[in-house]
């Protein structure tokens, strides 16, 4: 959940890590590493439905997510490896890969709406949605995001909860398009505009994405703000590095509703 470059192809051992552990570059989870072609991560309460709901992701044949493959002999998650190009900079996406992320969003949410949650399901809820139409990945952002040879692929999803998918697909327009104060906004907004129409959202819908920008990127912003408060992490760190950039940014988009609603009519 930050704005910084991570290139998949600086993978790196450090010390602690075993022989056949590669750690993952960039501003990955802790304890999250490689062996092979997998990946290991720690569990938590919401592990068994997470791997229960990549497997459903498998069955009904969406590629853009790593296949679950059970625990390892420490009992870590043991996950597909994704190889490819993770993390280009927030923003610097092209026109045309624009539209084939919100393509991939709204094949994701199509294969998510048909998923039953196991009985007892647990999920990491980070930060509490507008409504709950489906359990969804909540972080579809660069930094987990992979150009590989089958296309694009979305890793780390121990926050899948319960959510909808206007408040997923407004937290991943603006972190794709890079909406952010910095940049012409005709310019942002036309790239909003490239995201939504390659969702395919419905007319209906658009003024209610727009008036939500703000709003979910302040909810990042607030729990960032609250993490660092509780002394949280990995919220406390990231708080420091990325908290004034999330409220600049929510501020930002708030201010400019009318601006997204026009660009998505």
């Amino acid at each position: 959940m930050t704005e910084r470059l991570v290139s998949a192809s600086c993978l790196c051992q450090g010390p602690g890590v075993s022989s056949e552990e590669e750690l993952l570059p960039g501003n990955v989870t802790t304890g999250v590493v490689r062996v092979g072609q997998t990946v290991r991560r720690p569990v938590g309460p919401w592990t068994d439905a997470v791997d229960a709901l990549l497997e459903h992701l498998h069955a009904v044949g969406f590629t853009g997510a790593p296949r679950p493959l059970g625990r390892d002999a420490q009992g870590r998650q043991v996950l597909e490896y994704i190889p490819g190009e993770l993390g280009a900079v927030a923003g610097t996406y092209s026109v045309a890969e624009l539209f084939s992320i919100g393509r991939m969003l709204a094949d994701l949410h199509r294969a998510l709406a048909g998923f039953a949650p196991p009985a007892g399901a647990v999920w990491n809820r980070v930060i509490p949605p507008d409504r709950e139409d489906f359990v969804c990945q909540n972080d579809v952002a660069p930094w987990n995001l992979v150009r590989s040879a089958r296309g694009w692929v979305l890793i780390d999803w121990d926050g899948a909860a319960p959510s909808s998918r206007l408040w997923d697909l407004a937290y991943a327009a603006q972190s794709m398009a890079g909406l952010r104060a910095d940049r012409p906004v005709a310019e942002s907004a036309a790239r909003l505009r490239t995201v939504v129409d390659g969702y395919g959202l419905d007319e209906a819908s658009r003024p209610a994405l727009a008036s939500m920008l703000g709003r979910r990127a302040r909810a990042m912003y607030n729990l960032l703000r609250d993490g660092a408060r509780r002394q949280r992490q990995p919220w406390a760190r990231i708080w420091v590095e990325d908290g004034p950039y999330w409220r600049a940014t929510s501020e930002y988009l708030a201010a400019r509703t009318e601006v997204w609603t026009a660009a998505l009519r």
